[in-house]
């Protein structure tokens, strides 16, 4: 990693103003002044500032409950909240996929990379649980449409998981996460969803987090997801 991004990721300061920081000269790898940002550092590197050692940030996992109108992004530039901005956390956080602005339910946030690409790399088929409003009662004939995988314009969809829960809703289980795809699926079958809340993200279930609520994972639940993105 580089040494300006290090800094930044050790919680120091931002990634320019770490950059600014050894280009003063204030920051040492090994006992030995270091003034180019670039420089490749590791964990194992004794990387201090004004004396002070700086570790690695400490990896976070974050469960969200997210409401509708907030962005799937870790910064948003127009009036629209970012979901990052409902976790109590100094981590650089970004979320893991996506959930549409007007979708809402569980949504992980962390700053493991490797963990991330792993829940979301088609490889692993880690599993998404929804439920789903739709605006007409499904037949049973839609419902075994859905679950056999119905066609798409990218492609078919593969088999899922669908169950009845009332009239009008349904839960849908998928092992891919292609672009709002429930809604593009209902609508191959000539149905329309009005409502979609993500409800279980691999072993990690939404329960009764609260709407525009935050919880820290914890190590077991990390554990869980490493073991569900490994098989």
């Amino acid at each position: 990693m580089r040494l300006a991004k290090f800094l930044a990721h050790g919680g120091v300061a931002s990634r320019r103003k770490a950059e600014l920081l050894v280009a003063r000269g204030r920051v040492t790898v090994g006992g030995e002044v270091v003034r180019d940002p670039a420089r490749d550092v590791g964990e194992g590197d004794d990387v201090r500032i004004d004396g002070s050692p700086v570790g690695a940030e400490a990896r976070e996992v974050w469960a969200v409950n997210k409401p509708a109108g907030v962005v799937s992004t870790a910064r948003e530039p127009g009036s629209r909240r970012a979901v990052v901005e409902l976790v109590d956390s100094e981590a650089r956080l970004y979320p893991v996929g996506r959930l549409d602005a007007d979708s809402t339910g569980l949504l992980l946030l962390t700053n493991d990379g490797e963990l991330a690409n792993r829940l979301t790399h088609p490889r692993y088929e880690v599993r998404k649980a929804y439920r789903v409003g739709l605006r007409r009662p499904p037949a049973d004939a839609d419902l075994r449409r859905l679950a056999a995988g119905v066609r798409l314009d990218d492609g078919p969809t593969a088999p899922a998981k669908v169950e009845r829960i009332a009239e009008r809703e349904i839960e849908v289980v998928l092992r891919e996460g292609r672009n709002r795809q429930v809604r593009r699926m209902a609508e191959a079958v000539g149905n329309e969803v009005v409502a979609l809340r993500r409800v279980r993200f691999g072993p990690i279930e939404l329960g009764d987090l609260r709407e525009g609520g935050s919880r820290r994972l914890s190590d077991d639940e990390i554990a869980a997801l490493w073991e569900d993105a490994s098989s």
